[in-house]
C-alpha cells in the first residue's frame, strides 16, 4: 500500500484545499456544491503533491487536514466520484502508512499503545471502505449486493477508468479484514475483495506500476494452501509487480519478504529481497519517492528483527 501519484488516487494540493475550505463557509447550497464538484473533478484528474515528498512525518501531519476537508466537501456533494475516491484512497493510505505501521514499529516497546493504534487503523479502514463502496455504487448501483449473491458478470460494467475505484475499495476492504481477524462477518467478504482486484487486473494490469500485484502478494502468500493461498501465485505476482514497475518500487519486494519468506523461514531470500529494496534510488522516480521511503523504512525495521523472525 502506498501514497499514490496515479490519477484519481491521490489527495489534492493542500493550498487548494485551504482555499476551498474557506469558500465552503460561504452561504448558498448551490455555491458550495459547485465548489465541491470542481475540486472533486480536479482530484479525479490530478495527482498528489504528497507522493513525491521524501519527508513522511511532514506528510503524516498534513494528511488529516486534507482528509477532513474532503469529508466536508462530500457533505456538500455526496455523489461526487472524485471525492469518494480521494476519501477511500486517503483514509486507507493514512491508516496503513501512519497508524498501523507505527503500531508495528512500537509493538515491542509499547504493546498497549500498539493495540490502540491498530484499533484506530481498523476504524480508518472501515471508513475508507464505506466511501469506496459508495463510489462503486455510484458507478454501478446495486453492485455490492450482486457480488454477495455471486451474480455472474456483476463487475462487467466496470471499465478501465474505474480501476482506481476498484483497487482502492479492495485495498481498504482487505486491510479492514486483515486487521480485524476476529470479525467473521467482515472476513466473509474476502471473496468480494478478490473479485474487485481480479476485475481491476483484467482491465489494467499495469495500473500504478503494478500495484495490483502487490495486493495479490499478500493475499496469496498470507493464506495457507488449505485456505486457498498459493506461494507459487504469490511469487508470480512478485515477478509481475517488479516487471511492471521496472524495478522502481520497493513495496513488492518488502511485501514478499515479510509475507512469504518469513512464513517459509527463507532467511537468505528475505535478506536478499530487502537489500534489493534498500538499493532502489528514491530519486530515480519522483512519483514513487514517498512510497519508496516508507517501504525502505519498513525494510530496515524488518532486517533489524531477523533474529526474532527466523528460528535459525
Amino acid at each position: 500500500m502506498k501514497l499514490s501519484q496515479t490519477s484519481g488516487s491521490g489527495l489534492p494540493n493542500p493550498a487548494l484545499l485551504l482555499i476551498l475550505a474557506a469558500l465552503l463557509i460561504l452561504p448558498g447550497c448551490s455555491t458550495k456544491r459547485f465548489i465541491a464538484d470542481r475540486i472533486g473533478n480536479s482530484i479525479a484528474g490530478g495527482a498528489s503533491v504528497y507522493a513525491s515528498d521524501d519527508d513522511p512525518e511532514l506528510v503524516g501531519a498534513a494528511l488529516p487536514f486534507g482528509l477532513k476537508t474532503i469529508e466536508g466537501l462530500l457533505a456538500e456533494s455526496p455523489h461526487n466520484r472524485g471525492l469518494l475516491l480521494a476519501a477511500t484512497s486517503g483514509f486507507t493510505q493514512y491508516g496503513y502508512a501512519f497508524v498501523q505501521t507505527e503500531a508495528d514499529f512500537i509493538e515491542d516497546s509499547d504493546p498497549l499503545r500498539a493495540i490502540s493504534l491498530r484499533e484506530r487503523a481498523g476504524k480508518l479502514y472501515r471508513r475508507a471502505m464505506a466511501y469506496g463502496v459508495r463510489g462503486l455504487e455510484e458507478i454501478q448501483p446495486g453492485v455490492v449486493d450482486r457480488l454477495r449473491k455471486e451474480t455472474p458478470g456483476a463487475l462487467t460494467p466496470f471499465t478501465k477508468k474505474d480501476v482506481p475505484a476498484l483497487y482502492w475499495t479492495a485495498a481498504a476492504w482487505g486491510a479492514a479484514i486483515s486487521i480485524n481477524k476476529t470479525d467473521s462477518s467482515l472476513s466473509a467478504d474476502l471473496p468480494l475483495v478478490e473479485a474487485l482486484i481480479r476485475r481491476a487486473i483484467e482491465l489494467d494490469e499495469g495500473y500504478d506500476l503494478g500495484v495490483l500485484h502487490d495486493f495479490l502478494i499478500a493475499y496469496e502468500g498470507g493464506r495457507p494452501a488449505a485456505g486457498g493461498g498459493s506461494i507459487e501465485r504469490a511469487r508470480a505476482s512478485l515477478d509481475r509487480a517488479v516487471a511492471l514497475s521496472r524495478g522502481r518500487r520497493a513495496a513488492p519486494l518488502v511485501s514478499y519478504a515479510e509475507t512469504v519468506d518469513v512464513s517459509m523461514q527463507n532467511r537468505e531470500e528475505f535478506k536478499q529481497l530487502l537489500d534489493r529494496a534498500l538499493a532502489i534510488d528514491i530519486n530515480a522516480d519522483p512519483e514513487q519517492r514517498l512510497s519508496n521511503v516508507l517501504a525502505q523504512r519498513r525494510a530496515k525495521w524488518l532486517l533489524g528483527r531477523m533474529d526474532r523472525l527466523f528460528i535459525d
